[in-house]
């Protein structure tokens, strides 16, 4: 380890105490997810694959698991105050559910091109919804105004150490499900997922291979991971808009540390293992969840003959406009 990366790995502020903490404290309220295999996918990626299935988590995202943590973390002085998220949809609708398990109010500020689907569940869920530009600036000022009028908590999408302990519950599980694996990836976007996994993977067993798979559209990640800096994302194009994100500081201190490297990929390679993984496992996946087999299909990652875990990240998709269709 360099000088960098030991400056960054003394940035980490959860460890996996930290994580078996937080699902012990979430267990009561999320599923334990399945894994999924298919001989056909392990043909086309030329290794062994296990899918984690958070598809199938509350709010179809294992993005229940961070804000579950974050919201039950909170005492009750704090808790009365309410939460304060922005987020495309997953991570806003995860806010708001586990705000409302623990009955207190939520607001989300969303951006005004996100999927209908992913509006509808957030507003379902009770969260009073705000809208802004489609940009990360606008995100940020309108919960600061959010935070200003109500005093409610702000819960990051993924640059929150309890948020990012409560997404590496779901590498947890998967470990305990299926042994001896060789590697583990995840999709990145802001890196809370990825970062929770590295942090639990690493932990449980040191000489994993950890690895991230992001659109070659939104590479943030891997410009950032290459130059050893902080790359901020200025102009993501990708259909996966999960993953349209840019890394935090608190991410991109673990990435640099933990993270062996980053796959990037084509649009046509994420619409084939969309289609691949709602053909062969029989799950609804949206397209942020098929970027690491779709990394895996263009070889992007060193993987070949060994047994890979697989993070579905999630499975809310508009199925009226499906990118297979004409």
């Amino acid at each position: 380890m360099g000088a960098t990366d030991a400056a960054a790995a003394r940035e980490i502020a959860v460890d996996l105490a930290a994580i078996r903490a937080a699902h012990a404290r979430i267990r009561p309220h999320i599923h334990r997810t399945p894994v999924l295999t298919s001989r056909s996918l392990d043909a086309a990626a030329e290794a062994t694959l296990f899918f984690k299935c958070e598809n199938l988590q509350k709010v179809g995202a294992f993005k229940a698991r961070g804000a579950c943590n974050a919201v039950f973390s909170l005492d009750d002085a704090e808790s009365r105050r309410g939460v304060v998220t922005h987020s495309s949809g997953n991570h806003g609708a995860a806010v708001a559910w586990a705000a409302a398990r623990r009955g207190i109010p939520a607001w989300v500020v969303m951006p005004e091109n996100s999927a209908a689907v992913k509006k509808a569940a957030v507003r379902g869920l009770g969260a009073t919804v705000r809208f802004c530009a489609p940009t990360l600036e606008a995100r940020d000022t309108t919960c600061v105004a959010v935070q200003a009028e109500t005093g409610a908590l702000l819960v990051h999408p993924y640059d929150d150490w309890r948020v990012i302990a409560g997404q590496g519950t779901a590498a947890l599980e998967l470990l305990e499900q299926i042994s001896d694996l060789d590697a583990i990836i995840t999709p990145v976007g802001g890196g809370g997922l990825l970062s929770g996994t590295a942090i639990a993977a690493r932990g449980v067993s040191p000489s994993i291979r950890v690895y991230g798979a992001e659109p070659a559209g939104a590479d943030d990640a891997w410009r950032s991971l290459q130059r050893g800096q902080l790359v901020p994302q200025t102009d993501p194009r990708t259909i996966a808009d999960g993953l349209r994100s840019s890394l935090g500081v608190k991410t991109f201190a673990v990435l640099s540390t933990l993270v062996d490297a980053i796959g990037t990929t084509s649009e046509d390679a994420i619409v084939q293992a969309m289609r691949l993984t709602w053909d062969k496992l029989k799950l609804i996946i949206e397209p942020s969840s098929a970027v690491p087999l779709a990394a895996l299909l263009e070889r992007k990652l060193p993987v070949a003959g060994l047994r890979v875990g697989i993070v579905i990240s999630g499975g809310n998709v508009d199925l009226d406009r499906l990118p297979w269709q004409p």
